[in-house]
């Protein structure tokens, strides 16, 4: 389906939250190092992640070993509040990379600048500073199945 990467994460209840969303939308996750948790079997279990074993889960070394390793006709949309271009305006195909920067610090200032067309935002007010990662990746992965499956059979 989609393939949800999370650049440098550092809360575990999110990436857990975005695992769970993963599994239940057969889309894969690809988590960038470092991250700012344990994710071996034992804080897995320990954490009560019983869907964990389910996931198409992908970790990498750096950015650079997971560009590396993707299809040259790989597609990648970058979710930042440092853009005007809503999500919605972005037109997604399966199997494109939805990425995602850590909690504190977002995406790396180069990857977005190497890439303004690519960039997208979630509309809000000026009086919070962002969403939550949990909640930003299923907005913008949701609009990209609306896009792209005509009914929820297409799903299952």
């Amino acid at each position: 389906m989609f393939n949800i990467v999370l650049h440098n994460p550092v809360i575990p209840n999110n990436t857990g939250s975005i695992g769970r969303l993963c599994v239940n939308t057969g889309s894969s996750l690809h988590l960038i190092k470092p991250l700012g948790f344990d994710i071996d079997e034992k804080a897995v279990r320990r954490a009560g992640l019983d869907y964990w074993h389910k996931l198409d889960l992908h970790v990498w070394d750096d950015l650079e070993s997971f560009f590396k390793a993707q299809d040259e006709n790989a597609r990648y949309f970058y979710g930042t509040t440092k853009t005007d271009t809503p999500y919605f305006e972005q037109a997604f195909q399966e199997n494109d990379f939805l990425f995602f920067g850590s909690e504190t610090k977002g995406l790396p200032a180069e990857l977005l600048a190497a890439h303004p067309d690519r960039c997208m935002t979630i509309p809000m007010t000026r009086e919070g500073r962002s969403l939550n990662l949990a909640v930003s990746t299923g907005i913008i992965l949701y609009e990209a199945i609306k896009q792209n499956f005509t009914s929820y059979k297409e799903l299952m």
